[in-house]
């Protein structure tokens, strides 16, 4: 496995769609999430040109992972979509604090399980490793994310510095959360 990253403009021609078909065949057909659909690739109004991927590519070419950042001074999901989940509190609106949002970390050949619930915690690891440090690259000093809490449990067994920023909410069903990820 390899991990790639960076702009859309600046990923290996062919990862992007790719991408947003391993997005679909994760967050839409596995996890069931209401998301808009281009084509049978999952895309939204936060894939911009200044959205930052993190890819991880097997041997063949599949995509086994993939995390998007965004820095929260402009459109991103926690302030536009999910501001309830701040418990009162502004959106974080700062060059230095980047959002981690479409983060999967699975092998969709190898594995069958419900992806958030039994991601392989090396591959993981690695990707969120890279998530972080990529971000870092990118000047910044926090994350927040907006996620469920299989994925809470996940960074713990990780290691990662996390607190929530608010109590979780059920939407669609699903209790999710927003929280801080320290760098």
């Amino acid at each position: 496995m390899r991990v790639l990253s960076g702009a859309r403009s600046h990923l290996p021609e062919g990862l992007y769609p790719r991408l947003a078909s391993y997005r679909y065949q994760v967050f839409i057909e596995r996890l069931g999430w209401q998301l808009p659909v281009v084509g049978g690739a999952e895309v939204d109004q936060f894939d911009q040109a200044d959205s930052v991927y993190v890819v991880a590519e097997e041997d063949d070419g599949a995509v086994s992972g993939c995390a998007r950042l965004l820095p929260t001074n402009g459109p991103y999901l926690l302030a536009d979509v999910f501001p309830q989940l701040l418990n009162g509190m502004p959106a974080p609106r700062d060059p230095a604090i980047w959002e981690l949002s479409r983060f999967s970390a699975v092998n969709l050949e190898k594995h069958t399980a419900t992806p958030l619930a039994q991601f392989p915690l090396s591959a993981a690891a690695a990707l969120m490793g890279e998530a972080m440090e990529c971000a870092r690259a990118h000047g910044a000093t926090r994350l927040v994310t907006v996620t469920v809490l299989a994925m809470e449990r996940l960074i713990r067994r990780l290691g990662i510095r996390s607190h929530r920023m608010g109590p979780p909410c059920v939407v669609a069903g699903e209790p999710i959360y927003a929280a801080w990820i320290e760098l």
